[in-house]
């Protein structure tokens, strides 16, 4: 509650106007002792409103300690009135104003922002709050919320607040797979092949240039492009670390390019991935489990477009997938192996895809990415693969739910 009493401080005199009839007569002494309590648990918050209209600063503690002194006004006297309090003794006036400057008083309109805005949160809070009761009563929720909000840890989080099961990877292996950076940061301390890339993070007009061990440097666009042109070549892609269905992603193929996509993946996130182009097959593995994991056959990507972007998922009919993926059995087990790997070195549960790119020359296996909700409409990657397995989509649905329950909690 934002308390509504008149305020004033005029040379070093702090007042506190009291409420009754002669006021207003709904303001009855209870409600200004149940003010004066609001205000002693919210002075913090209270100060901060007075102290934008009056351009000073007020020392907390003092404050605090007027407020004890109000109350006691109240609890032993119970008038209305105005008090004024100097050299540490308090009497009630008349019209404390009198003969005395008036500095910057709050204002009938200022009171009135005030009410209307606790009223708007007030509303807020109690629909919020019937939200939370509504969840509450849920015996399990499957959040299948792609991006930003959905994938990256924040509605597992709140769901581990409410003490809901739920679907899938927990707050850390979410929040680390969303984020490509660090979860390239894992799979290097894995020894899990992959692309080789470079990690900025957008600083005002320039970036700082994240080194391996961490260490940093502030430099312009133009020095950033010099310094990967020193360790990756043409082509290469740069994405935002933080970002789903491709959202972002730019292939670029000289410097005016490159200059031109880092500033648009700086629009999405402010951290920022270059990695080298691979030249390879697109192979995805499903992932299903928490502790005994077991993965499915692997299916291949094609598609329409250069790369695997948003237009070519969802908009080019050219894009198609293949399953089973046409590979040796040996090179199939090893995709396998390694997406158990992934899955448990990001702390994954539930479900998940891995997407890898296999080398067309050497058969050299990188991983790209996890995807720890993947898309699970009747025609996507991960049920089809399930469906190659004999898992059919509402066994894999019923699998999914057991999982959930049997989830480690939250220590």
């Amino acid at each position: 509650m934002i308390c509504t009493p008149k305020v004033r401080q005029t040379e070093g005199v702090y007042i506190f106007m009291g409420r009754k009839k002669k006021i207003n007569a709904k303001y009855s002494p209870e409600f200004k002792i149940s003010v004066i309590m609001d205000m002693r648990k919210n002075h913090l918050g209270y100060m901060e409103t007075v102290r934008k209209y009056w351009g000073k600063e007020i020392n907390a503690n003092n404050y605090y300690h007027r407020v004890q002194r109000w109350e006691r006004i109240y609890l032993e006297e119970g008038e209305a009135g105005f008090y004024i309090e100097r050299r540490g003794r308090t009497k009630k006036v008349d019209n404390p104003n009198k003969g005395r400057p008036r500095k910057k008083p709050l204002g009938k309109k200022i009171r009135e922002d005030l009410i209307a805005e606790n009223q708007r949160l007030k509303e807020e809070n109690q629909y919020l709050k019937a939200e939370m009761e509504y969840l509450k009563k849920l015996d399990i929720v499957f959040p299948v919320l792609h991006g930003l909000y959905g994938e990256d840890g924040t509605i597992q989080g709140m769901l581990e607040l409410i003490k809901i099961p739920y679907v899938g990877a927990k707050v850390l292996s979410s929040s680390i797979c969303m984020d490509k950076a660090y979860s390239k940061i894992i799979f290097d301390k894995a020894n899990i092949p992959q692309a080789e890339y470079i990690y900025l993070r957008k600083y005002m007009d320039k970036y700082i240039y994240i080194e391996k061990d961490f260490s940093e440097e502030i430099l312009t666009i133009d020095e950033i492009v010099r310094r990967t042109l020193m360790k990756i070549k043409f082509p290469m892609f740069v994405k935002p670390s933080n970002s789903g269905s491709s959202v972002g992603i730019s292939r670029v193929e000289n410097e005016k390019e490159l200059i031109k996509a880092i500033k648009y993946a700086g629009k999405f996130d402010n951290k920022i991935l270059i990695e080298e182009s691979l030249k390879g097959r697109e192979i995805e593995c499903a992932v299903l489990g928490n502790e005994d994991i077991e993965t499915s056959c692997l299916g291949e990507i094609i598609s329409g477009n250069e790369f695997y972007s948003f237009n070519a998922k969802y908009q080019n009919e050219k894009s198609k997938t293949i399953m089973p993926a046409d590979l040796p059995e040996e090179l199939s087990n090893k995709v396998r192996n390694i997406a158990k790997k992934a899955y448990k070195a990001t702390d994954c549960k539930g479900l998940a895809r891995v997407d890898f790119f296999v080398d067309d020359k050497n058969n050299k296996i990188y991983i790209n990415e996890i995807n720890t909700i993947p898309g699970f409409t009747q025609i996507s990657m991960y049920p089809k693969l399930w469906e190659q397995m004999g898992i059919n989509y509402s066994e894999l649905l019923d699998k999914l739910i057991e999982l959930a329950y049997i989830k480690q909690p939250t220590k």
